[in-house]
């Protein structure tokens, strides 16, 4: 199969299980009501012990706006952003459950295999502290880059409280091992484990570089194991930990500005770094209890139900929380989380690594001052056309970092398919996938007027840290943005552009 589509709501719980080509519709009012970890496990052992899952927890179960859908148990993997979770359960569908035994057509296995082994070495060199330290790694040198989101993005300095919950001091307290993506030489993934206190049982996936920093600098909270607690709870119950940690700080500052009181949070002061109203936080959300019901629909959502100047102090583009890079301290960040077809996202261009030392000459990307503006409108395009192309192979970003080219990814793709695809044939999909959905967004009302940024980052300066009084200037950023796309003033994709990428009649 090259997909699968659902359509429709099943009249009470049920799972998808695929194998082979045996498809079947289960019940699963058994197993709905459980967290992740244990439906994961109860579904592999009524089918297969190899299985993959992808599953929902509570938190979709109850149609919580900021809950996705997890793969690999207690690995935690997900599919967090956007509310895909609240999709799958508004269909009463708890998992799909896939085992294949057949090995996909590779046209030449031997040459592919070949060139993918003589680059493993540099992959995993370039890559070994990702391997050691996981993208926890960052936090230390994120602070020191003004790069962290503290105290919901006012702060610029932080360095006591980010070298407590980093990657090097989660590697000597509470790390036990760590996991690989399916293929992967490097293994990022980290095994954490909290055996007492108030913050356990812990004992599973531990928090990524953006759970820390949301979670972490974002409530200035540098408890380790209680974000540890937090990030486990949103794994188990199925949720964005982005969208929970924004909206946990954003909870905190209207606790400080009165617009939330303690009869509005069940008792407990949301204050500044309290590792227990965090964990409270989480609780109220996976649960949709009381204030959780609020802030389980987003910061938006959640800022129009508060009132007042509480629209101030959500962050978020187009509805979607910002992750934990500041656009202030990487002016393509800026520029890219306001264009991203789905709201404030780091992934849709990733282009903050060629503002340091990464560079790409095949597609036309050189390093670049992360202050400047000049060109970075044909930079975030180039880094959203490639990243385009990466979702869509299925190739790890972290892969460009320890080598891998578009050179390499077009050779790789034509020994997998056959086919004789260039560089630039193979940057034109990604162009042409990231026109289409952007003329998706157009045709429900999105232009210029959503491509921006919260008001505290394009006018709000931090005075200290490593980017301490940059703002980006976004309206000259964009311009030339439009301008490279072939996209009109007001940011819809010009006819004869969807023309020329085979389109226009979509």
């Amino acid at each position: 199969f090259d997909g699968i589509i659902v359509t429709g709501k099943a009249p009470s719980p049920v799972y998808l299980w695929i194998c082979d080509s045996h498809v079947e519709i289960r019940d699963a009012k058994h197993v709905w009501g459980m967290d992740t970890y244990v439906g994961s496990h109860a579904l592999r052992a009524e089918t297969d012990p190899n299985a993959a899952v992808s599953i929902i927890g509570p938190a979709g179960e109850r149609g919580v706006a900021i809950a996705g859908i997890f793969t690999d148990g207690t690995e935690g993997r997900a599919a967090a952003r956007c509310g895909l979770g609240a999709v799958q359960g508004s269909k009463n569908l708890k998992a799909i459950v896939v085992r294949g035994t057949s090995r996909p057509p590779v046209v030449s296995r031997d040459r592919l295999v070949s060139s993918v082994k003589s680059m493993l070495p540099s992959i995993v060199q370039k890559s070994e502290a990702l391997g050691m330290l996981g993208t926890s790694r960052l936090v230390i040198p994120c602070e020191q880059l003004g790069d962290l989101p503290i105290k919901n993005w006012l702060l610029g300095r932080w360095p006591d409280g980010a070298k407590k919950i980093s990657g090097q001091t989660m590697k000597e307290t509470i790390l036990t091992g760590r996991y690989h993506c399916a293929g992967c030489a490097v293994g990022c993934g980290r095994r954490v484990k909290v055996d007492e206190g108030p913050f356990s049982p812990v004992s599973g996936a531990g928090p990524e570089y953006e759970t820390l920093g949301v979670m972490g600098e974002g409530c200035l909270v540098d408890n380790l194991e209680a974000i540890a607690y937090a990030n486990e709870l949103c794994n188990r119950y199925g949720l964005d930990t982005i969208e929970v940690g924004g909206a946990a700080s954003f909870a905190m500052e209207a606790f400080e500005r009165g617009l939330l009181t303690q009869k509005d949070t069940d008792g407990v002061a949301l204050r500044w770094g309290d590792p227990n109203a965090l964990v409270h936080v989480v609780k109220l959300i996976g649960e949709a209890r009381g204030l959780g019901k609020v802030l389980g629909g987003g910061l938006r959502i959640a800022a129009q139900a508060l009132g007042g100047q509480a629209t101030e102090f959500a962050l978020h583009v187009k509805g979607l929380a910002l992750p934990a890079h500041d656009p202030r301290a990487y002016n393509s960040i800026a520029l890219g989380y306001a264009t991203s077809n789905r709201g404030a996202c780091h992934l849709q261009a990733f282009s903050h690594i060629f503002e340091r030392a990464a560079a790409l000459p095949d597609i036309g990307i050189s390093s670049q001052d992360r202050f400047s503006w000049s060109g970075k409108g044909e930079l975030v395009a180039k880094a959203q056309n490639l990243m385009a192309v990466l979702d869509s192979l299925c190739v790890c970003k972290f892969t460009l970092t320890g080598g891998v080219t578009p050179t390499l990814l077009s050779e790789w793709l034509n020994l997998v398919t056959g086919w004789d695809m260039d560089v630039a044939e193979l940057m034109k999909c990604g162009d042409r996938a990231f026109n289409l959905k952007r003329m998706f967004n157009v045709r429900c009302g999105v232009s210029r007027k959503d491509d921006t940024l919260p008001g505290r980052i394009l006018t709000h300066t931090r005075g200290e840290g490593g980017a301490a009084d940059n703002l980006p200037p976004l309206n000259i950023m964009l311009s030339d943005y439009y301008q490279y796309r072939g996209w009109t003033e007001f940011g819809v994709p010009a006819t004869t552009t969807l023309a020329e990428l085979g389109i226009a009649d979509r």
